[in-house]
């Protein structure tokens, strides 16, 4: 398949994507996730309708969409053009807008996650358009704006627009999602009796890499006894952490974690630092709280402590949850709200997401493998289940299908968010082809 002819091309659109900072900012803009999100979402339609796609954007700023083709059957590919915030500036080799090239990767927030696969299936059906690959049904590529936080945007799609027979999502990796765990996201509050006032964490989706409080002499003794890394900087310390998504947490470090924790043992006591030292340290799936969650299909309940805040009234933890995809939610949350009980913390839900589960002999998953399958050569590698969120959940028939070819890296809301230029063609090759097995099925 030729690819080689328009790719200079999507690296061009792509970098012009990354330039443009979009994570929810709170702004007077009238837009609702804030003017870069907006601008964000005008430039993708303005590629769609550059390459020839009839477009639509919703005018109240929640999504869009390009649509090519004809026919009744419509398929869905959904994609997100929030990022995540960029964290620590100081942790990026290069700034984080600011899109580089460099030994043949591509650097920048968002390349990864999720612009850059999108862009990669828009640019694989392009391809076959200028080859003069007839469709005979429609493909809308539907662009989010707020799935980094709470998916107000993808409802309202749903609430007005036609619904795709069926669909995937380029927002996560090779060969396919099958299933995806139930995500739950909380904030515990409590009285704050201590009289410290500090926040930290970016989202309740990432893991913290930082974790800046005022320093004192028993906080820096207690974190070199527990052989933490911090700086010291002016009246304050700050620890440092590993940023991981949050459905692979335990992988990370959670800096708000060793900062409680190190408080706690210092003799600076909280509500909040008992709670982790008793439940979350040294245990990377909170099994204090709710014993060994796991199963077969999906793995183990995955537990983030993503931001923390203390006002001078309260304190308050906000949590992400990834949940098998064989449990009850409901379950879930009774053992934590008995595990916090003791603490006094109350429990308050601040967002759900169903899990999802796509039979494997699904023709939607077997054409999806075929293509998968026939463009690597790669016949041994399995559909796999997920705790990420993507937008496959938003509509029936709809998986997560890559763009991560497996055993490279996964740089989403880290610093340094890359990808690998030779691997996103290999990604629109792929979709080149599922396209054209979509239509032969039709």
């Amino acid at each position: 398949m030729n690819i080689e002819k328009n790719f200079d091309n999507f690296v061009r659109d792509l970098e012009r994507l990354i330039r443009i900072p979009s994570y929810l900012q709170e702004d007077n803009s009238g837009y609702p996730f804030g003017e870069p999100i907006q601008k964000s979402l005008e430039e993708m339609i303005e590629i769609c309708k550059e390459l020839g796609f009839k477009t639509y954007i919703d005018p109240a700023g929640y999504y869009g969409y390009g649509e090519v083709g004809q026919g009744e059957k419509l398929l869905g590919v959904l994609g997100h053009l929030d990022v995540v915030p960029p964290g620590d500036l100081e942790k990026w080799d290069n700034p984080p807008f600011e899109p580089k090239i460099i030994d043949g990767k591509l650097y920048g927030r968002g390349t990864q996650d999720d612009k850059g696969p999108m862009l990669a299936a828009i640019y694989g059906i392009k391809n076959l358009l200028d080859d003069n690959f007839q469709l005979n049904y429609r493909i809308r590529f539907i662009f989010g704006t707020d799935e980094e936080n709470l998916w107000r945007c993808i409802p309202k799609y749903i609430e007005k627009e036609e619904i795709p027979s069926m669909g995937f999502s380029p927002d996560s990796k090779f060969p396919l999602i099958y299933a995806e765990k139930g995500l739950l996201q909380c904030k515990l509050r409590v009285k704050n009796t201590s009289g410290l006032v500090f926040k930290g964490g970016d989202a309740f989706n990432s893991v913290p890499s930082k974790m800046v409080g005022k320093k004192s002499e028993s906080l820096i003794n207690t974190l070199k006894e527990l052989n933490y890394d911090f700086v010291e900087v002016g009246e304050n310390v700050e620890v440092i952490g590993k940023s991981v998504h949050a459905q692979v947490a335990e992988t990370g470090i959670n800096a708000i974690n060793r900062y409680m924790e190190a408080l706690e043992k210092s003799g600076v006591h909280t509500t909040s630092g008992q709670f982790i030292v008793e439940n979350i340290v040294g245990h990377d799936f909170a099994q204090p709280i709710f014993g060994d969650i796991k199963d077969e299909h999906s793995g183990e309940l995955k537990f983030n402590i993503g931001k923390i805040e203390f006002t001078p009234e309260e304190e308050i933890l906000g949590i992400d949850m990834r949940i098998p995809v064989t449990y009850k939610t409901e379950d879930i949350v009774e053992k934590l709200k008995n595990a916090i009980e003791k603490y006094g913390f109350t429990y308050e839900q601040y967002d759900y997401l169903r899990p999802i589960y796509t039979p494997l002999d699904s023709p939607l998953v077997k054409t999806l493998m075929s293509a998968y399958s026939e463009v690597t050569g790669d016949k041994e590698s399995q559909p796999v289940a997920s705790g990420g969120a993507t937008y496959a959940r938003a509509i029936d028939n709809c998986v997560a299908f890559g763009a991560i070819l497996p055993g490279k890296p996964k740089t989403e809301h880290q610093p340094n968010e890359f990808i690998f230029l030779d691997d996103i063609a290999t990604a629109m090759e792929i979709y080149m082809d599922a396209f054209i097995k979509f239509n032969e099925e039709n």
